[in-house]
C-alpha cells in the first residue's frame, strides 16, 4: 500500500547529498513510505532463543539502540529465510522494482525503540527496505515529519527514504520515551533490511526523488564535500 505524501510535510526543503563515482550528487528527500504486511512463517524458537541470548549477552541494546545480528549465523538455523527474502522479492516486484532487492545488501538487525533520526549521511544512496520479523508488542514506527505511523508485526514490511526522520515508538505515545524500554519490558524488534540504491531508476520513481536539485560537484583532495541531508 502507498501512503500519500502528507499535504503538511516540509521534506521539499530537505536535500540528501551523497557519494556517487568522482561526485557528490544532490537529491530531494521523498515523504512517501511504501507498505505492506506480508504472509511470512514465524522464525523458530530455537532462533528467537538465540536472538534474545545475543541480544542480552552481547548487543546489550538500551533504550532507542539499533544494532546488527549476524545473518549468516542466523540463516544456519533458519529454514524459511529464503520464503521471507521470496515474500520481499515478490511484493517489491509488484511495486515495479524488478530484481533490484536481490542485487542489494542485507543485514539483519535489532532494536529497542529507536530515537527520531535520520540516516541520510551514512546512506543518503540508498532507500532502506525493511521486513519485521517479530510479533506485534505495541511498536510503530513513526515518521515524525509527515505523520504517517506503522504498526510493527511480522510480515510488516516497509520502504521510505533514509534521509526521512523516523523513530520506533510505543504506540501509545506521540515520540519516542527511554522509559518505555526499560529492562524487563518486552520491546525488542528484529528486522531484515535492505540497501536498495536511489539511483536505479524503478527506485527513485517508486519514492518520487528529484536528482541534481543542486550542481553535482566533483571530489578532489582539496574539496571534501560533506554529505548529508540539509
Amino acid at each position: 500500500m502507498r501512503l500519500p505524501a502528507s499535504p503538511h510535510s516540509t521534506n521539499e526543503r530537505r536535500v540528501a547529498r551523497f557519494r556517487s563515482g568522482e561526485t557528490v550528487r544532490s537529491r530531494s528527500v521523498s515523504d512517501i513510505v511504501l507498505s505492506a504486511t506480508l504472509d511470512i512463517p514465524a522464525p523458530p524458537t530455537r532462533l528467537t532463543v538465540d536472538w534474545e541470548r545475543d541480544i542480552a549477552l552481547h548487543l546489550q541494546l538500551e533504550a532507542g539502540d539499533v544494532e546488527p545480528l549476524s545473518l549468516a549465523r542466523a540463516r544456519a538455523r533458519w529454514p524459511d529465510y529464503r520464503h521471507c527474502v521470496q515474500a520481499m522479492s515478490d511484493w517489491t516486484r509488484a511495486l515495479g522494482l524488478r530484481d533490484v532487492l536481490a542485487a542489494s545488501d542485507v543485514a539483519l538487525m535489532a532494536c529497542r525503540g529507536a530515537r527520531c533520526h535520520d540516516d541520510g549521511e551514512q546512506y543518503g544512496g540508498a532507500a532502506f527496505c525493511n521486513l519485521f520479523l517479530t510479533e506485534d508488542v505495541g511498536l510503530d514506527v513513526h515518521f515524525a515529519s509527515t505523520g504517517h505511523r506503522i504498526p510493527l508485526a511480522r510480515g510488516t514490511a516497509l520502504i521510505f527514504d533514509t534521509g526521512l526522520p523516523h523513530a520506533v515508538i510505543r504506540r501509545d505515545s506521540n515520540g519516542f520515551d527511554a522509559a518505555h524500554f526499560a529492562p524487563g519490558e518486552d520491546c525488542t524488534q528484529v528486522f531484515l533490511t535492505w540497501e536498495l540504491p536511489i539511483e536505479q531508476v524503478e527506485v527513485a520513481r517508486a519514492l518520487r526523488i528529484a536528482f541534481d536539485v543542486e550542481g553535482p560537484i566533483s571530489i578532489s583532495p582539496d574539496n571534501a564535500q560533506p554529505v548529508g541531508v540539509g
